[in-house]
């Protein structure tokens, strides 16, 4: 994004929107997986009471925690990349 408060270009904006798409599938997926880990041994198997209503609620929990925390670590990442620490240059060493 290299204008600042200009208008930015189609690709510009086409690369937003992939990344976007990339941060809700990728969390989608990952969220969908702890809760299976987490809740799925209750599901699956006969547990004591306290483990068959732990379980689902734990991953009920974790999974949207990890649903934000994945969709917030990978557009931070894309902002930060987006712009260079030296203007001109392509690595910090050169």
């Amino acid at each position: 994004m290299t204008h600042h408060g200009g208008r930015r270009t189609q690709a510009e904006r086409d690369a937003v929107t992939v990344e976007i798409g990339y941060a809700l599938c990728s969390a989608a997926f990952a969220a969908a997986v702890v809760f299976g880990a987490v809740a799925g041994p209750a599901l699956l198997f006969e547990l004591p009471a306290t483990g068959e209503a732990l379980l689902p609620r734990a991953g009920l929990v974790l999974a949207p925690v990890l649903f934000l925390a994945r969709v917030v670590s990978v557009l931070v990442r894309f902002r930060s990349s987006a712009q260079p620490s030296q203007p001109g240059r392509t690595s910090p060493d050169s």
